[in-house]
């Protein structure tokens, strides 16, 4: 699919997504609040909670393979741990846009994944570590001590794929591999903590699927379905804000592709493919389409259509961020990728938070 894109060709599927299934003018009525209780339910149970047990299971997988690399240096070992690594990291995009809840207490997104890192405080941090070897870091109980951005992805893919990474297949890699077992470690415990949390029964899945007076996070069904939606706007401003305009801003400016996220691993556009893989599901699993009155269910349909079409391109990508930005195609898809990510937002900000019955001037992106 998508082997190259020629100018035409991306701004023939651009006006494509934009043009698909124009609707009608939306005469909004808030859907019923049993129907709204039933598509959170969906979401809680079926995407948020399934989500975070996938991201535990993978987090497992890669500490168990930083641990076999650590006790067996080689070559093989470190391309298995490497994998474990982009598997674990696109496990996390896909629950990483449930930017709330447990997930932002007791700074565990951030403990997970210190991104954006616009001044390279983890980069630096990690790398003064491994010039001065200090044991505290290769400890969970005491690296949950330090800074933040020394506890997630970011530091183990320095770890696996940044200068020095070849000594992680003999026995001088030690130190650097021990501290990357106990980030992957830290990793799978913060994963544990996010399943327990959600399975709680009188937790945060009882406050999200009981709206009431009495709840501490929603008076009505309308503030639940609020909430569910800006999960969706958030995570889509995310992929296009801060995954592809943190390096990209657009065919005539400047690219700064070593900004891009886990550029080193080549990973960026693993962990893209992720985020918008967990868009597509939380859209399937909670059945939004449920929400909208059956003349207007084209709007999941076109909603669908766009992911698909910059999921198709993301796919193509070169995952050489720097090779990428380099090449007339790869920046072209790039746009496009821009482009569809802003029609994107604007669909689900505007035209399905429309159409179930939110206010006009109403803004997920806001936070109104």
């Amino acid at each position: 699919m998508l082997k190259a894109l020629s100018t035409a060709a991306l701004g023939a599927l651009a006006f494509a997504s934009v043009a698909v299934a124009q609707e009608e003018a939306i005469s909004p009525t808030f859907p019923e609040p049993e129907a709204i209780r039933q598509v959170v339910e969906k979401a809680v149970d079926g995407f948020i909670r399934e989500g975070y047990r996938g991201f535990q299971l993978a987090a497992g997988d890669l500490a168990e393979g930083m641990a076999s690399l650590c006790s067996a240096p080689s070559p093989a070992s470190l391309a298995a741990a490497k994998n474990g690594f982009a598997k674990a990291a696109r496990s996390w995009a896909r629950i990483e846009i449930v930017r709330t809840g447990p997930a932002i207490e007791e700074n565990r997104l951030e403990r997970i994944l210190f991104y954006p890192d616009r001044k390279s405080t983890g980069l630096k941090q990690v790398q003064a570590l491994l010039a001065k070897p200090d044991e505290a870091a290769t400890e969970v109980a005491s690296l949950k001590g330090k800074s933040v951005a020394m506890q997630g992805f970011g530091a183990l893919e320095f770890v696996l794929a940044g200068t020095g990474s070849e000594s992680l297949s003999g026995p001088e890699g030690n130190f650097r591999c021990r501290y990357g077992r106990a980030v992957a470690q830290n990793i799978k415990q913060i994963a544990s903590e996010l399943v327990a949390k959600w399975d709680a029964a009188d937790g945060i899945q009882h406050h999200w699927q009981n709206p009431g007076p009495d709840n501490p996070l929603f008076r009505t069904e309308q503030e639940a379905m609020t909430a569910l939606l800006g999960i969706l706007v958030h995570g889509a401003e995310m992929v296009r804000d801060q995954r592809i305009e943190t390096f990209y801003r657009g065919e005539d400016k400047s690219a700064f592709p070593k900004q891009a996220i886990f550029w080193r691993s080549q990973n960026t556009w693993t962990m893209v493919a992720g985020n918008l893989e967990g868009l597509r599901d939380l859209i399937r699993v909670s059945e939004l389409v449920d929400l909208l009155p059956s003349d207007q269910h084209s709007i999941v349909g076109s909603i669908d259509f766009v992911l698909k079409s910059i999921m198709g391109v993301v796919e193509e990508m070169n995952p050489d961020i720097e090779a990428a930005v380099a090449d007339t195609a790869g920046r072209q898809k790039l746009d496009f990728l821009l482009v569809n990510g802003r029609d994107l937002i604007d669909r689900l900000n505007d035209q399905y938070g429309g159409a179930i019955g939110l206010t006009s001037g109403f803004s997920f992106s806001d936070g109104d």
